[in-house]
C-alpha cells in the first residue's frame, strides 16, 4: 500500500515535471499550451497536499474546493494561492476549450511564474507538515 507521504511525493514530482513541460512549451512559443501546463503543475501540487489527508476528487472543481477547505481557510496556505489556482484552473480552460483564444506572452510568463511560486510553496508545506 502507498502510504500518504510517498503519493504526495509523487504527485509533487509530477507538479516540477508539469513546470519543465510548461517552461520548453513558453520557449517554443506555444503559449496555450505553456499555460495548460502550468496549470496543472498548479493542480498536481494541490493534489500533494490533499494526499496527506488521503483526500482527492476526480473533477478539477472539486480539487479546489478540498483544497481550499482544507489548506487555505485553515490557514496553512495563504489565501492568495487558492485564488490563483482557481484562475489557473479557468484560464486553462479557456485556452484549451474556447475558439480563438490567444495567450499572449506576457500572460503565459505570467501564468508560469506563479505556477513556479504554487509549487514552491506546497513543497515548502510537504515539508513542514512530514
Amino acid at each position: 500500500m502507498i502510504k500518504d507521504m510517498d503519493l504526495a511525493q509523487y504527485r509533487i514530482q509530477k507538479a516540477y515535471n508539469h513546470l519543465k513541460s510548461a517552461e520548453i512549451l513558453f520557449n517554443a512559443g506555444m503559449y496555450n499550451d505553456s499555460q495548460g501546463r502550468s496549470y496543472y503543475a498548479m493542480f498536481n501540487a494541490a493534489r500533494a497536499l490533499l494526499a496527506l489527508k488521503q483526500l482527492d476528487s476526480k473533477k478539477h472543481s472539486g480539487v479546489i474546493s478540498l483544497f481550499n477547505q482544507h489548506f487555505v481557510k485553515t490557514g496553512i496556505v495563504d489565501r492568495t494561492a487558492g485564488r490563483n489556482l482557481n484562475k489557473a484552473r479557468v484560464k486553462r480552460e479557456s485556452s484549451d476549450y474556447a475558439d480563438f483564444y490567444l495567450v499572449s506572452k506576457e500572460e503565459s510568463y505570467n501564468q508560469l511564474e506563479t505556477a513556479k511560486e504554487f509549487v514552491e510553496l506546497i513543497k515548502l508545506t510537504l515539508e513542514k507538515m512530514s
